[in-house]
C-alpha cells in the first residue's frame, strides 16, 4: 500500500498541474507555518524568513527523512494561499505572510 499523498497547487494563472507530496511531510511543514505564525509579534513572516522558522520546528528525525526543506516550503505555503490558509500582505516589500482569515 503507497502512502497518502496530497495535491499541492500554486496561485500563479495557467499552472493548473499540482504537485503530490507525502501527506506527513505536508503536515509537518504545514504545523510549522503555522507555529511561526502562531508565535510570531506580528502574526506576519517574510517569506526570506520563513525556511529558517520552519527548519528550526522540525526534529532531527524528520530533517533527515524530509529532503529539501526550501522546496517543501514553498509548495505547501503556495498550497496554504491556494487554500486561503495564507495570504501575502498587500504592498509588502519583501513578500510577508499573515494566516488567512
Amino acid at each position: 500500500m503507497s502512502e497518502p499523498k496530497v495535491t499541492c497547487y500554486t496561485p500563479a494563472e495557467g499552472r493548473n498541474a499540482g504537485v503530490n507530496i507525502p501527506k506527513w511531510k505536508y503536515d509537518c511543514i504545514r504545523r510549522a507555518i503555522l507555529d511561526v505564525l502562531d508565535e510570531s509579534e506580528t502574526a506576519q513572516i517574510r517569506f526570506k524568513d520563513l525556511n529558517d522558522a520552519v527548519r528550526l520546528r522540525l526534529t532531527s528525525n524528520q530533517l533527515a527523512k524530509l529532503g529539501s526543506v526550501g522546496w517543501h516550503v514553498t509548495t505547501v505555503k503556495l498550497n496554504m494561499e491556494v487554500e486561503g490558509e495564507l495570504v501575502r500582505v498587500h504592498g509588502a516589500r519583501p513578500q510577508t505572510l499573515r494566516k488567512g482569515v
